[in-house]
């Protein structure tokens, strides 16, 4: 989970909701397939209307055609069991429609991105989009920082208090949403509200049950992709162990001239291992099949250059330093404190060339922050979601390690699904499914959100997005995070 996690902050392509109140919604217009643009009397004190709500202000406004688009702080309790102990600002963006539209719930459970952007769900119901920082990453982070107010409650009561206070604004549906860690979070967040949202929609969400139980991830690099691709990315791993000393000397060179220090993980040596070990998750987590031909074919003949910039390109040497892992120190928080965290084995690599092994999330926080493992609270979401999901879409990619544990269905659920795009990633969406599946799922998104034609709920395989594409709304801009983060 770590330099993948870099790669997933900008994943907000991967939003949508459930939920119980809209799938047999009354009849509605024909969809054209073409945009509707904000009415001027809905337009002219929206701006009003947001900043009227306690605790809401204005960082800034930028102009997009056909919308209006607020960067905003929130008035947040650091602990919504004693809010009286003290708030926190919180940020959240609005990408505003038309309050008779619908409104999409996004958050890639890291940072919030403060330009114009829109989920799939969103486009897919042509609606409002809500997005969410989550909180103690910064600036959205109480000071002086309690770390035990960080679990994934307090993250759902603060979705539960911003839709809250929205939903008088936003009357219509609501749809939640997120990719990777995004999609766990729109998962915990029903979980503990489920009577908020009208649907759910959860992209590449891991679900890590039993923490020490990993051997599912070992499976899936036994057998994902080919013998072909497999072999030449472990090839170039193991070699970047066996050059350890010429290589580590390059990576002090570049840590010197950057400035990087190696205080959180312990040494420079350690840091190394760690890309290194990284390096095969990261490459499925974010490539396809079809770039194993970058990948140098004979590790053992290649230069030390051409190892070195393998590395680099697919883990980023530059993760495991203090100034990489600082921004993402509240997931290594959580990762070591309820959601878990992979560990993988290495058969292609001789034991005298590991040191350390995958590293657990302890080593990737400081450690003036304490820690402590909960055990019970994935069980506890991994329960709900089999016996009482409810109108949620669980979309994952076939490619992706993460997908090696996700969310399942037991009887309970009900109108619920789990999808998989067959060669996709830790990119993989709804327009990456088969086309039954993505017609399906486009059908109940719609539904779920009041906005089915009537043809459409007659005849799902006709469904489509109700929005038409926009190259900068909708454009994919997945900024590298660490390999081991979803």
């Amino acid at each position: 989970m770590r330099k993948a996690l870099r790669w997933l902050l900008a994943l907000t392509v991967l939003i949508g909701t459930l939920s119980t109140a809209g799938a047999a919604t009354a009849a509605q217009p024909e969809a054209t397939g073409t945009t509707r643009t904000t009415s001027t009397a809905d337009s002219a004190d929206i701006k009003d209307r947001l900043l009227a709500i306690p605790g809401m202000s204005l960082i800034q406004e930028k102009p997009y055609t056909g919308y209006r688009y607020f960067v905003l702080n929130y008035t947040q309790p650091i602990d919504h069991r004693r809010p009286s102990k003290g708030t926190f600002q919180q940020r959240i963006t609005v990408l505003h429609k038309d309050v008779s539209r619908p409104t999409v719930f996004f958050t890639s459970g890291y940072f919030v991105n403060t330009n114009p952007s829109r989920s799939e769900p969103t486009r897919i119901v042509d609606g409002n989009q809500v997005s969410l920082e989550y909180r103690f990453f910064t600036p959205s982070r109480p000071d002086p920082a309690n770390w035990s107010k960080l679990d994934i409650w307090q993250a759902a009561s603060d979705q539960h208090r911003v839709f809250s206070a929205l939903k008088k604004i936003y009357t219509k549906k609501w749809l939640s949403t997120g990719g990777s860690k995004g999609g766990m979070t729109a998962t915990y967040y029903e979980r503990f509200y489920p009577r908020d949202m009208d649907g759910v929609v959860a992209y590449v969400a891991p679900n890590d049950v039993v923490n020490n139980e990993d051997s599912a991830y070992d499976r899936f690099f036994a057998t994902v992709g080919t013998k072909e691709c497999r072999d030449r990315l472990n090839g170039v791993q193991r070699e970047a162990l066996v050059r350890r000393e010429p290589l580590e000397k390059r990576y002090a060179e570049f840590a010197a001239a950057e400035g990087f220090t190696f205080d959180t993980i312990g040494s420079l040596d350690k840091a190394y291992e760690a890309t290194v070990l990284d390096y095969v998750w990261g490459f499925w987590q974010y490539s396809l099949l079809a770039d194993c031909e970058s990948i140098p074919a004979d590790a053992k003949n290649a230069t030390d250059d051409d190892i070195w910039t393998s590395i680099d390109t697919i883990a980023g040497f530059s993760f495991y330093t203090d100034q990489g892992l600082e921004p993402y120190t509240p997931y290594y928080y959580q990762a070591g404190t309820q959601l878990g965290a992979p560990t993988i084995k290495f058969p292609h690599i001789e034991k005298k060339y590991i040191r350390y092994g995958y590293l657990p999330p302890r080593e990737f926080v400081p450690r003036d922050i304490s820690m402590k493992f909960q055990p019970r609270a994935m069980r506890d979401v991994d329960n709900w979601v089999k016996h009482r999901a409810n109108q949620m879409l669980f979309v994952y990619g076939q490619n992706d390690p993460w997908g090696a544990e996700q969310f399942r269905l037991g009887k309970g659920a009900k109108d619920s699904y789990v999808f998989t795009a067959p060669g996709l990633n830790h990119g993989a969406n709804v327009a990456g499914l088969v086309p039954e599946q993505k017609a399906l799922a486009t059908a109940r998104i719609l539904a779920w959100a009041g906005v089915a034609s009537t043809t459409v709920q007659s005849n799902p395989s006709v469904a489509k997005p109700l929005a038409t594409y926009d190259a900068r709304l909708d454009k994919r801009d997945i900024e590298r995070e660490p390999t081991l983060r979803p």
